[in-house]
């Protein structure tokens, strides 16, 4: 009895370490390397956000740096890079270059904990449900962000007195909005790419290069990012500015500009998607950021600038005054984009399967033709 009793108390201690060991936390790396089209508004905030948790969770110096590169640029030098990248996370952006590099061998699973992931609903919209993160795993969304229309109130309404735009198509609506209009590439630019086929699935191919060439008519400059595109409008060079990251247009409201804000129906909702990038040199520091950015604490970060929360619990508010409140005020009234409906056509297989198609028309039949579609329009 004596020596069975000692067996089994053997046994309950080895059970026990073995229960703390699978309850500590892994280690990590000392350093992070991430590359992203989020602006540094944001994603500076939430790396020094993430070095003082790890401190906290994890006992180590994390040393990050952050890479501003568009979605696209970002893929194509994970392409590049091959087996040797430079960066341990890619982050921001449409999703359907996220399932491209998944499809293609360049990232690995991000293996965030379930009971974070389980707050994230599947997808989000109708008449298509926009996936907000990957069934494989691969990649997760981080917080929402519309595409929409940015305008300068003052040079638009006061200076050119034109109605402020509420819809794609009232920016087209007269001729005085011809130069008025600044936009990035699509083949630069996945804002400025997920919004043609916004336009392109809402009025289908023919209608909808047409009205794309037209817009491409009354652009006054095709910008290099971006983050470009609020940035000359908040500066009255521009009145109006397409297919613009809505947090991208808040920054340049809290610096003073006089710009305003559209989400028109319809338009693309990112879920700013995040994945840890194979062969990386910090996985592990990669897979706890992106656990960092799901904790409540990551996404009160989000919402304190401008984001919307991808957890449905959550939304963007605060205290009067507070840059929560500046958002809600900016963005109309809305607090959450899981409260009331959300108009989505945007089909991701069907964007997914025409990436690069659609960037090679845009540049034969409208950037290349730019001074005919002036004639024309």
């Amino acid at each position: 009895m004596r020596v069975r009793k000692v067996l089994v108390l053997a046994l309950m201690a080895v059970l026990l370490v073995a229960s703390v060991a699978m309850a500590a936390p892994a280690k990590i790396e000392a350093e992070l390397n991430v590359i992203t089209p989020v602006a540094k508004f944001v994603s500076d905030a939430a790396l020094e956000g993430f070095v003082k948790w790890a401190k906290a969770k994890y006992g180590i110096d994390v040393k990050v740096s952050n890479t501003s590169k568009g979605t696209q640029v970002a893929a194509g030098m994970i392409r590049e890079w091959g087996v040797n990248p430079q960066a341990d996370i890619i982050w921001g952006g449409e999703t359907v270059v996220y399932d491209g590099l998944a499809a293609d061998g360049f990232l690995i699973k991000h293996e965030a904990p379930l009971a974070l992931l389980d707050k994230i609903p599947t997808s989000m919209g109708a008449p298509k449900p926009l996936p907000l993160k990957d069934p494989k795993g691969y990649w997760t969304g981080t917080a929402l962000e519309p595409y929409g229309i940015v305008y300068n109130e003052g040079l638009l309404v006061r200076r050119l007195r034109l109605t402020a735009p509420k819809t794609w198509d009232d920016i087209l609506s007269n001729p005085k909005m011809k130069g008025q209009i600044a936009q990035c590439t699509p083949d630069n630019s996945s804002s400025s790419h997920a919004t043609y086929e916004v336009i392109l699935q809402r009025l289908g191919e023919a209608k909808g290069w047409e009205w794309l060439a037209k817009m491409g008519a009354y652009t006054g400059q095709f910008v290099a990012r971006s983050k470009d595109v609020p940035s000359v409008v908040a500066k009255a060079e521009y009145a109006i500015g397409f297919a613009v990251p809505s947090y991208m247009a808040f920054e340049e409201f809290l610096n003073g500009y006089d710009i305003k804000y559209v989400a028109p129906e319809g338009c693309y909702v990112t879920p700013e998607p995040i994945a840890v990038i194979k062969n990386c040199k910090n996985p592990n520091a990669a897979k706890a950021f992106i656990e960092y950015l799901l904790t409540e604490e990551g996404q009160r970060l989000f919402i304190d600038r401008g984001l919307f929360p991808i957890m449905p619990e959550m939304k963007v508010e605060g205290p009067a005054g507070s840059t929560a409140e500046l958002a809600v005020q900016f963005y109309g009234g809305r607090r959450s984009y899981f409260e009331g409906k959300v108009e989505n056509t945007y089909d991701n297989i069907l964007a997914d399967g025409r990436y690069d198609a659609v960037n090679k028309y845009f540049r034969d039949n409208i950037f290349a033709k730019i001074e005919e579609l002036k004639k024309k329009y």
